[in-house]
This record gives C-alpha cells, sequence and structure tokens, in this order.
C-alpha cells in the first residue's frame, strides 16, 4: 500500500469502528423495530419482494447499512434473520472495497433465502460471503417487474434499497455476513 493512502484507511477503519460501536449498542428490540419497518418499505415499493417473501424460508434484513469511504471505503450494518415471520437470529454485514470512489451513504438490504440449503450455509460456513456459495441474484428494478415465484430459480435474491446520501464511482469489494449477539 502506497505510504499516503494509510492515513485515509485509519480513517476509514475509525470511522466504521464508531458505526459498528453505535450499531453493537443498538438492543434487540430497537433492531427488530427497524427490520419490520425496512421490509414493509420494501414491499410497499416493489411488490416482487412481497411475492418472494411468501416463498422465502429466511429473509435477512439489514434495516441501516452505513458506507463511506474515499478511494478505500467500507460500509457496516446489523439485520434480523426472519423466519415465518419472527426474528430467528441477528446479523452482521461488513464490506471493505478499494477503486475509484468516494462518498457516504445509508441504505437498507433484504436477502431473501429461497431454500434450506442457502439458509443453512449461511451458519455453516462461518461467514456468508455475498458472490460465493449459493447462487445470489441482485433485483434491479427492470428485473423486479417480471419475477415471479414461478420464474425465481435462484437460491437467494438481494435487494438493496433506501438510499440516502450520495457515494459515486467503483471498486473491489467483498462483503461478509457473520452471526451477531445484541446486547
Amino acid at each position: 500500500m502506497h505510504p499516503s493512502r494509510i492515513p485515509i484507511a485509519i480513517l476509514i477503519a475509525l470511522a466504521l469502528a464508531c458505526v459498528a460501536g453505535t450499531a453493537a449498542a443498538e438492543g434487540a428490540a430497537e433492531l427488530d423495530r427497524e427490520a419490520t419497518a425496512a421490509l414493509e418499505h420494501l414491499y410497499h415499493t416493489t411488490p416482487a419482494a412481497k411475492t418472494l417473501g411468501k416463498e422465502a424460508v429466511g429473509i435477512l434484513v439489514f434495516p441501516k447499512i452505513h458506507k463511506a469511504g474515499f478511494i478505500f471505503a467500507g460500509e457496516f450494518g446489523v439485520g434480523a434473520l426472519r423466519k415465518g415471520g419472527a426474528t430467528a437470529g441477528y446479523y452482521n454485514i461488513a464490506e471493505v472495497s478499494a477503486g475509484y470512489q468516494a462518498g457516504a451513504e445509508e441504505f437498507s438490504y433484504a436477502l431473501f433465502f429461497m431454500t434450506e440449503k442457502a439458509l443453512a450455509y449461511l451458519d455453516k460456513s462461518g461467514g456468508f460471503e455475498l458472490g460465493a456459495g449459493p447462487t445470489l441474484t441482485v433485483v434491479d428494478e427492470g428485473f423486479a417487474k417480471t419475477i415471479t415465484t414461478t420464474t425465481a430459480r435462484s437460491d437467494v435474491y438481494a435487494f438493496s434499497y433506501g438510499a440516502k446520501g450520495l457515494m459515486g464511482g467503483m471498486g473491489l469489494k467483498g462483503s461478509k455476513i457473520t452471526r451477531y449477539h445484541p446486547e
């Protein structure tokens, strides 16, 4: 790593540590309320998500993911796994990326697990890595208009929605989801 970029990486790490600390202080009841509100918002704005939700064996909802950076960026958020309408566990998501990017944003993210095998991978793997393991389909606005339960063939469907702020650019990244235990 170039020496002039080390201070930037340290600043990003400190910012993410602050966000992670704030999220860790969030209790289970508050996280459940926020996850419910975020999922209801997704269902209201994207009917295809509601259709998938009826068939999903589990839905992992991250109501607030914070992302920030300049060249090096990171994101962090905590979420609730819903099975049969009830919370079955809590998880966090973390990502670090490098590339031509700058800004800060907050958004919601939901993963619809369509098979028991895909859901089991979430815990068996010691950390679900997006893009590794079960097949993952990122649902954009165009695809959301055409998806039905008969055309849904992926193990996991991902929806990113409700972005606030501005984060521009592109970078190489990897997200990891691990089990989380709120206080």
